[in-house]
């Protein structure tokens, strides 16, 4: 009987002990377990969702959502104790890092990146990354569709136009710039290009023909389409002078920002040359007033919907969580934009 007893004891210390040590081991897995937030007030799509999350298993890291939600507030208390955030549009703030100590990175599932902020991210070591190309073509085919419908007139029965022998202009040669030029050129476009950053090669190799000044293209093209980033240097640089160099007949598209049109000189231009028309794909702030009083030349989407297809959502999607799980395992920044 004593020796019986000896057993159970025995038998039942090693076994709290072990429990013991299995409870603990797993407090310090999961504090050593890299936290992923999706904070998007605008969901993906199911698919590209459970894309992430199959990454993140896959990788060992757990996958946090805060999909649809109303508040910054929300997000502040989401970001606490994560380590990586993705997000589409939404506002990754000074006061959104500062709430996140144990925040590493960012990715931005797209090319722009005008959202975050990243003085205040590179002030705390925090990466920040697009993912630039994954949303490209899906961009591309909006811009030349908004081409089409301004060119028919809004697809009202009055007599339209073609854009076949039309000369199109791309300000900025970037991913979205070289999608829209392979699709302009198959509907028999003329397609030429402006950007300084790109070598005129590099840009000639597609076909494409290359202006040496910006106001060249808007005096050359009967469309400009936009491709360039928001930015101090950008903001309004698209004026009136500048759209006032365009040729009779004239339509801008705007799919990058609508900060980089100036307002003013966009309500001028209506004004002035009744030829002229504007589509975008970001209202601007005076859209009501527009549509009231130009309507037939004016077109803007009911939100920005460049990204908005199945398949640009799930390569966005794939291509942030990749990211993150590359910066974490290999160092990998390829994508740093801060």
């Amino acid at each position: 009987k004593f020796f019986h007893l000896q057993y159970l004891l025995t038998t039942t210390f090693y076994n709290i002990t072990f429990q013991m040590s299995v409870f603990f081991f797993t407090l310090i897995l999961e504090d050593d377990m890299k936290r992923v937030l999706l904070a998007t007030d605008k969901p993906f799509a199911a698919k590209a969702v459970s894309k992430i999350q199959e990454i993140c298993d896959k990788a060992g890291y757990q996958l946090v959502k805060l999909e649809s939600y109303t508040s910054a507030g929300q997000l502040k208390d989401a970001v606490k104790d994560v380590h990586a955030v993705i997000v589409r549009s939404d506002l990754i703030t000074k006061e959104i890092i500062d709430a996140a100590p144990e925040l590493k990175i960012v990715v931005r599932g797209g090319a722009g990146y005008d959202n975050v902020d990243c003085i205040a991210a590179s002030k705390k070591g925090v990466v920040v990354m697009n993912t630039p190309g994954v949303n490209s073509n899906a961009v591309a085919e909006l811009a030349m569709g908004m081409a089409v419908y301004m060119a028919r007139g809004l697809f009202t029965p009055k007599t339209g136009g073609e854009l076949l022998g039309k000369k199109i202009g791309i300000h900025a040669y970037g991913n979205v710039g070289k999608n829209v030029a392979r699709i302009a050129k198959g509907f028999g476009m003329t397609v030429y290009a402006f950007d300084p950053f790109v070598k005129k090669d590099v840009i000639e190799a597609d076909g494409v023909k290359v202006v040496e000044t910006v106001e060249d293209l808007y005096k050359t093209c009967h469309y400009v389409s936009l491709h360039i980033p928001a930015n101090d240097k950008t903001k309004k640089s698209i004026n009136k002078n500048l759209m006032g160099l365009m040729p009779k007949g004239a339509t801008l598209l705007n799919t990058a920002r609508k900060e980089v049109v100036c307002e003013e000189g966009l309500k001028f231009m209506l004004e002035s040359r009744p030829d002229f028309k504007y589509a975008s794909d970001i209202a601007p702030d005076n859209a009501a007033e527009l549509n009231e009083k130009f309507a037939g030349r004016v077109f803007f989407t009911p939100k920005k919907m460049g990204a908005q297809t199945n398949e640009a959502n799930d390569n966005a999607a794939e291509a942030a969580i990749s990211q993150i799980v590359r910066f974490f395992e290999k160092g990998d920044i390829t994508f740093k934009v801060n």
